[in-house]
């Protein structure tokens, strides 16, 4: 379902719609983007995300602000919420992850949450991008962020699913026909920094391409778009630098939005 109740006279249910990558640890950045939103009363009506911008669009749309979604992290580390497996159909398993969704969670369902969401995942077994906008939140969330190999597919619902990021790491997409003004911010720019040769950081750099390399489509739907470059040096399971990474999106986003044509302030209002 989607919220039709604030459907205007236009074909379009809302105004302002944000769209927040995929990127694992550098999803920190969208952070300080929407510090920097709060900052100039931009608010969206709407949030897509996926992987870790499926997080930060859970938790804001949740009513989280930006310094408290930090906080919530701020001393945790992967071990606490993942525990190694035997590679039987993925090196890491996250129920520590998803108990920890669960109990951070005031809404336990999408169709819950104080601004409408949609968290993207991939149909794992029919290969096609799914947007969930209602459901039970944390188990989807957790589907968006199940990197193949890494985390087991996720069962929803007879459906095995797995990261948002593998055919749609930029939700923008989802979001076009359902919004005004679609702003899309980018946390997964491609790198090619050194990586070591095991499974984890194989992993890791091959979803990186991945998920790099399918955001073209989804930037070309985006009426403004904030892109992170300047954190490519910070790696998908990195959770050690979330200020500095937060700080690099604040910054980005201030930026642009600050430098943005006339035009395109007045669709912000800003």
């Amino acid at each position: 379902m989607f919220w039709f109740g604030r459907k205007k006279e236009n074909k379009r249910p809302y105004r302002i719609g944000l769209a927040l990558s995929g990127g694992g640890a550098r999803g920190f950045a969208h952070v300080g983007v929407l510090r920097a939103f709060e900052e100039r009363g931009i608010v969206p009506d709407v949030i897509a995300g996926t992987s870790a911008g499926s997080i930060v669009a859970a938790l804001y749309a949740d009513g989280y602000a930006p310094e408290h979604i930090i906080k919530l992290f701020g001393e945790l580390n992967v071990r606490e919420l993942v525990d190694v497996t035997l590679p039987r159909n993925s090196l890491l398993k996250f129920d520590k992850f998803v108990h920890f969704l669960e109990n951070k969670f005031h809404a336990k369902r999408i169709e819950d949450l104080k601004i409408p969401t949609l968290i993207t995942v991939t149909d794992f077994d029919h290969g096609k991008s799914v947007a969930f906008d209602s459901g039970d939140l944390a188990i989807r969330v957790a589907a968006s962020c199940a990197i193949p190999i890494v985390f087991a597919p996720v069962e929803i619902e007879g459906i095995h699913y797995v990261d948002g990021g593998v055919l749609c790491n930029l939700p923008a997409t989802h979001l076009r026909d359902l919004c005004d003004v679609v702003i899309g911010v980018n946390v997964s720019p491609l790198h090619h920094e050194q990586y070591e040769q095991n499974l984890l950081s194989i992993a890791d750099r091959a979803y990186n391409f991945l998920s790099c390399g399918n955001v073209f489509p989804d930037i070309a739907k985006c009426d403004v778009l904030i892109e992170c470059e300047n954190i490519s040096d910070y790696r998908v399971f990195d959770l050690n630098e979330q200020l500095e990474i937060e700080q690099l999106g604040y910054q980005q986003a201030c930026k642009i939005l600050d430098n943005l044509s006339p035009d395109k302030k007045s669709l912000l209002n800003i």
